[in-house]
């Protein structure tokens, strides 16, 4: 999760009222977060915040919030909005590369090493949790006086424009920038596959940002800045319009102010957007769920001490007003959250239990602690690895069919897009990460796999080196199953992962329980380990049916 560092008088300056740093401490984990940790001798402070809160991302955030919470400025915070006069243009060649885009104007920033600081800290943070590493989201800021408007946002081919990224000197064209420069080489990814890349240019042709790469060194923000002109990109447009709330309204905590931007496409757009959007709160609901029996008039304290408007206007639902910051709320209940923190989550108290039960470990994770101690003694290294995975490295990479599984709605990362069906790639993509270490090396996972939305529990184990045969990963497999007393047969098995005549099914009461073998030359080239390996790989909840009863 996102930790926030920031200077203690920073905050005070913020809050606008001395405020002991014991109370901080004590309050602000009562806003749903942890702190990090706290250095007495710099005065900073670390916060922890949860991924749906960007508001929070920032200094400025966390000292709006304070306000309200701690019964400073309760309420909806306003931030007025004035006209800029400036023009962002739409180009229809976006659509199919980057097709969102919203800007605007902040004039009157005092510059400081804080608010530096807090930027760049705001926008990195955006970038990696909101922005998915900026596929999302990509927020660029600009020294707005070295440009002129309006400004054009339009795609373009790699070699058609040239320009001096930050961090450079000479002039690069977009291809040569995703090829050379670091922030090319680190997100070039997102552009992949694209014939032409989004830029953004004034009306001299000058660019002022290559999103979601690198902004122009022309336009870099320095100490002298005072007036700024902010552009977010992005495929999803409640998250580009959120982001460029956020940063607008943190800059107007510093007293700078907002300006509006007409953004002109095939439709035209002001923006920011900072009017709250209006959701409805019942009553009823939020007690029943709470546990409490708050009046409506508490209700709306509660509220208000989160920073919310709230109008209640005695009807069978309370009005609530949410600030364009949110972008968490999405649904009545995130209301009720918020509620039971401006009620004070110390003051619901403790009850014992009404049902009285004796917790226990299960058997399969008694059995699969066994299983651990068998193979350490075996010789072999526990490793453990994430149940996510891809269906590159559980397929194609291993040379296994296709088959359905769990896929991520929102995946972080293109290497962890559903939940694994085997343990073995994980296993080899481990020795992948491990093959600048000296040979032998045996390594083994008891972990869970999701096969038909099932949770089950497997056993694998892999062993690299120059003379690893099917003869040592055999003898294994017969040694565990003999201590484990189970009866079972060995049939010759063709599966892709392993070479062909060198691979068997572990047969239990008829049934194929796991498999092993010589791991195939292409398995091994995909993974790049360059040595021969064994593997196996056995359903233990299968393995040892009738059995986990009897586990002490």
């Amino acid at each position: 999760m996102p930790v926030i560092t920031f200077g203690y008088r920073d905050l005070i300056d913020l809050i606008g009222r001395e405020v002991p740093v014991d109370v901080l401490l004590d309050r602000i984990p009562m806003m749903g977060a942890d702190l990090h940790h706290y250095d007495s001798d710099m005065e900073e402070i670390a916060i922890e915040f949860f991924p749906d809160r960007p508001d929070l991302y920032c200094v400025e955030g966390v000292a709006r919030a304070l306000r309200s919470f701690l019964g400073y400025e309760p309420g909806l915070k306003r931030y007025p909005l004035e006209e800029s006069g400036v023009t962002l243009y739409r180009e229809s060649s976006v659509d199919a590369v980057r097709p969102y885009v919203v800007g605007g104007v902040v004039r009157d920033v005092q510059m400081s090493d804080p608010l530096i600081r807090s930027l760049m800290e705001m926008q990195e943070k955006i970038h990696l949790a909101l922005g998915r590493k900026r596929a999302k989201v990509s927020i660029g800021i600009h020294d707005m006086d070295r440009v002129v408007q309006p400004f054009t946002y339009k795609a373009v081919r790699p070699e058609e424009i040239s320009f001096v990224p930050l961090a450079k000197d000479e002039p690069m064209n977009l291809r040569e920038i995703l090829e050379k420069h670091e922030k090319g080489i680190d997100y070039k990814f997102i552009l992949e596959g694209k014939e032409k890349y989004p830029i953004i240019v004034d009306s001299n042709g000058d660019v002022l940002s290559f999103p979601p790469i690198i902004n122009g060194r022309l336009t870099a923000v320095t100490e002298s800045t005072s007036n700024m002109f902010i552009d977010v990109t992005g495929t999803d447009f409640q998250a580009v319009s959120g982001a460029l709330n956020i940063v607008s309204t943190a800059l107007a905590e510093r007293g700078a102010k907002i300006q509006t931007v007409s953004v002109e496409g095939a439709e035209r757009m002001i923006t920011p957007d900072l009017k709250p959007t209006k959701w409805s709160l019942d009553p009823a609901q939020c007690n029943s769920l709470l546990g409490l029996e708050l009046e409506r008039a508490e209700m709306c304290r509660c509220l208000r001490k989160m920073g919310y408007g709230c109008d209640d206007d005695g009807g069978d639902v309370i009005n609530v007003l949410v600030p364009a910051t949110r972008l968490d709320i999405l649904h009545p209940v995130d209301l009720i959250e918020d509620v039971a923190k401006g009620y004070g989550y110390e003051q619901f108290g403790t009850q014992l239990p009404t049902v009285q039960t004796i917790g226990g470990e299960r058997s399969i994770e008694k059995a699969a602690n066994l299983v651990r101690a068998m193979m350490v003694g075996y010789g072999y290294f526990e490793v453990t690895t994430l149940t996510l995975s891809s269906p590159r490295e559980q397929f194609d990479d291993a040379r296994v069919s296709e088959c359905e599984v769990v896929e991520i709605l929102n995946p972080i990362s293109e290497d962890h897009t559903c939940l694994r069906v085997h343990l073995l790639p994980s296993l080899l993509s481990v020795l992948r990460k491990n093959k600048h270490r000296d040979l032998p090396q045996r390594i083994f996972e008891v972990g869970d796999v999701v096969i038909d939305t099932r949770r089950q529990k497997h056993l694998a184990a892999v062993s690299i080196h120059s003379k690893a045969s099917f003869t040592e990963m055999k003898s294994i497999v017969e040694g565990f199953l003999r201590d484990c007393s189970v009866k079972w047969e060995l049939s010759s098995a063709v599966l892709g992962t392993f070479v062909e005549g060198r691979a068997a099914y572990v047969v239990v009461d008829g049934e194929k329980v796991g498999y092993f073998g010589e791991v195939h030359p292409e398995v091994i080239t995909s993974f790049g380990l360059g040595h021969p390996a064994v593997a196996f790989e056995i359903d233990l909840e299968r393995v040892l049916s009738g059995k986990l009863d009897r586990i002490v």
